[in-house]
């Protein structure tokens, strides 16, 4: 073992990571002789420098900054820590006097494109240690790697170089191309036409522009998973388990390659969870690599899955390895002689994945997750089937589930549709999850690896020896797995402090309440309302029979109602394919029809049944509105004078208009075409504009698919009594939903008076 050397100048990685944080923080807090130069990128507006003014202030840093106060905090930003702006693929001209570089940065995900990974875990790597090469400082390295680069294999696994053959060269070769090939792929014509009549059936009816846009959204996407899968499979072929552990694998020959001459330390962690002690138990920075199949069962979503009871599971507290990190960099060891230090549990202090399922499970029982309706989800304990026996209850279970929502989709929107709905979704979600899980996870809860740490705990005993002959205390705590206690840790530790798991409940817990909260007072807001189905529960095709009905002679006989009848069918074939040709095929209905006498009998007869065809919660909404001194805009495909019963509820009217002929009788064509879809956001686009209002904090409220483009203009959209897309969309963007179910009807006198009091305002 080296001794112990002094940190003067140290250059840090990843410094905004999870592992990046803590050891940033160990070195401000525990190394006051130590400069660090962190490599930072900027993100959009936000420098470099500000990013680490920023990091600062997170929870990792505050008994740090509460011990040096303010003050404090400011000078380590002025003398100790240097920002240097720039990333790994792209590494800036570094200082000449390092001493030591910690290589913490990496993307951590299963699941990358394999370009993607590529470039964060191998090009990364290459660009670095040029960088350092070309400073002519000679630090000691320490490259921060993963016990898991160890492949598929079975047994002890020592700490020390990895035995394999593959060309890193040539795979950084065809991961680079992967991309390319992929994206031409989508781009031939049949893929095109694919996804283009794919985005048609699901996307017309919000328009031709999100048509396009939503086909190549589905074409990037598509792009993406062929290169997410070209990284599975490849790392498979090759003996890893995922993408992650190939790149990673090939990063440690980058560092050998490079700087294995020199003075070189390869840490490896395990699987990398909260804290144990330091900066407080628990301490974590979102979601880590186990939290999410812990807030899953948690939640019911994994009802079994493909573990092996008696296999270890590796976890290791993030305190533990900044501390293993921190001593390997004080510890250099001979100039080409590289050293490997596995910092994990399985081998002194295993965790079975059996014992982990039973604390997690009593964790839950004892801490329910609450679900939509307000009940504590039980979850299950497992009987630890075989993967095939899970797989085939699960392809069973997508089965049924794309039936189901196959059939959904053919249903109208009713109350109790749209409840079923979401329930066949949520369990598509479920499903999807819990496939996702099994892709990614399976080969960790099935690994029968044990990782060896000799050389871990040999350098644990020499820094302990340390603290007792120099005096010095700043390893007390050490990083000895043997010292957790995995009850403790996990049930008390842990899992209270995994972001959001003791407090999950459903996303539609809260929908509505931007519809229900009480409104600001603003004069610049808008208050954008569709007609049918929102504000009035009566449809174009409902609203011409009480017209008929009121008109007798006026508007066509009863003869007439039933030709309509006859042709509804065409009628919502035509209203699903575009909203527009709706309009103008229905209103072909009118033609020779005086619009002064349609006028006298929409006013005289037809007003107490169209009035009592809105929605009593509608009415109540537009008073609020007005009352909070928003502006009204009530915008339809219908034409004006049939709306003229309640235009008093609105301060601002666009309606259609009938085209006239010279005896003032219609055409039965549209004097202009209808706002509706893109037309519709375009118009209120350029009427916010004109009349200096906020969009951002304006509302709008609308029914059906067709009317998502002009939701998506403003900063508070509520869907009401929506069809069946609508209410997918508005779920997958958490837009408030409501349903609008008591007309009018019996209540006119209360609308009366609501109109009234709102058209004196």
């Amino acid at each position: 073992m080296s001794d112990r050397g002094a940190l003067r100048h140290v250059l840090l990685t990843g410094a905004t990571g999870f592992l990046g944080q803590a050891i940033l923080e160990r070195l401000l807090s525990g190394r006051s002789e130590c400069h660090i130069t962190v490599l930072v990128r900027p993100r959009r507006s936000q420098s470099a420098q500000f990013r680490v003014e920023r990091l600062l202030h997170k929870p990792v840093f505050e008994g740090w900054a509460a011990v040096v106060g303010p003050d404090g905090v400011e000078k380590a930003l002025a003398e100790r820590i240097t920002v240097l702006e720039g990333d790994l693929g792209d590494v800036p001209v570094l200082p000449q006097d390092l001493d030591t570089v910690i290589h913490s940065a990496s993307s951590v995900s299963f699941d990358l494109p394999i370009d993607e990974a590529f470039e964060a875990n191998v090009d990364g790597p290459v660009s670095l240690y040029d960088a350092i090469a070309a400073s002519g400082a000679d630090p000691h390295v320490v490259h921060v790697s993963t016990c898991y680069v160890n492949g598929v294999v079975k047994g002890i696994v020592e700490e020390g170089p990895l035995h394999h053959t593959v060309d890193r060269d040539v795979e950084t070769r065809h991961a680079r191309a992967a991309r390319q090939h992929a994206e031409a792929q989508s781009r031939q014509s049949d893929s095109l036409e694919r996804l283009m009549g794919t985005s048609r059936r699901e996307h017309r009816r919000a328009g031709a522009a999100v048509v396009a846009e939503a086909a190549e959204e589905a074409r990037s996407d598509w792009v993406d998973n062929e290169l997410v899968t070209a990284g599975r499979f490849r790392a498979r072929s090759l003996g890893w388990p995922d993408v992650y552990t190939f790149t990673k694998a090939l990063g440690e020959r980058v560092a050998e390659g490079s700087w294995g001459a020199h003075r070189l330390s390869v840490v490896r962690p395990s699987v990398i969870e909260s804290a144990w002690r330091h900066p407080f138990p628990g301490w974590i920075d979102g979601y880590k690599v186990a939290d999410p199949l812990f807030a899953a069962y948690g939640r019911g979503l994994l009802p079994e899955f493909p573990m092996i009871a008696d296999t270890v599971i590796d976890l290791i507290p993030v305190d533990l390895v900044v501390d293993a990190i921190i001593a390997a960099a004080e510890t250099p060891p001979e100039t080409g002689n590289p050293r490997y230090l596995q910092v994990c549990s399985g081998a002194r202090n295993d965790l079975r994945f059996g014992e982990l399922i039973r604390l997690v499970h009593d964790y839950f029982i004892a801490n329910p997750v609450i679900d939509e309706a307000g009940d504590p989800v039980l979850p299950r304990a497992w009987s630890f089937p075989t993967a095939p026996t899970v797989d085939q209850a699960v392809r069973r279970r997508e089965v049924a589930a794309r039936a189901a929502s196959a059939l959904a989709g053919r249903l109208p929107a009713t109350t109790k549709t749209r409840a079923w709905v979401g329930r066949i979704d949520k369990a598509s979600r479920d499903l999807a999850t819990l496939r996702q899980f099994i892709d990614l996870y399976q080969h960790y809860a099935q690994t029968e690896v044990v990782f060896d740490d000799a050389n871990t705990l040999a350098l644990h005993e020499q820094t302990a020896k340390w603290a007792v002959t120099d005096g010095d205390d700043r390893d007390r705590d050490g990083f000895d797995v043997t010292e957790v206690a995995w009850d403790h840790y996990l049930q008390k530790v842990h899992l209270p402090n995994i972001p959001g798991i003791s407090r999950l409940v459903a996303k539609s817990s809260s929908r509505g309440s931007a519809a229900t909260a009480e409104l600001p007072e603003r004069d610049d807001v808008l208050a954008v309302f569709d007609l049918h189905g929102t504000v009035s529960a009566a449809s174009l095709i409902e609203q011409f029979f009480w017209v008929g009905l009121a008109g007798q002679g006026t508007v066509r006989t009863a003869a007439e109602g039933l030709r309509v009848l006859g042709d509804i069918p065409a009628y919502l074939a035509a209203e699903r394919r575009d909203r527009g040709d709706f309009i103008r095929s229905f209103m072909r209905r009118y033609a020779g029809m005086n619009e002064e006498e349609i006028r006298t009998v929409v006013a005289t007869s037809a007003a107490p049944s169209l009035r009592g065809r809105l929605h009593q919660e509608a009415i109540d909404r537009i008073t609020a509105h007005r009352e909070a001194g928003h502006r009204t805009v009530l915008v339809t495909g219908q034409i004006g004078v049939f709306i003229e019963p309640f235009a008093e509820l609105f301060d601002v009217i666009v309606a259609g208009e009938m085209e006239k002929d010279a005896d003032g009788r219609w055409t039965g064509h549209l004097a202009r075409s209808p706002l509706v879809e893109q037309a519709r956001a375009a118009w209120l686009r350029r009427y916010a504009r004109e009349e200096g209002m906020d969009l951002t904090a304006s509302y709008a409220y609308g029914d059906a698919y067709a009317d998502r483009a002009w939701l998506e203009v403003v900063g508070n959209p509520v869907v009401v009594n929506p069809d069946l897309r609508l209410l997918r969309f508005a779920r997958d963007n958490r837009w408030p939903i409501q349903e609008w179910t008591t007309t009018a009807h019996g209540r006119v006198g209360a609308f009366t008076r609501s109109v009234r009091e709102g058209g004196s305002q």
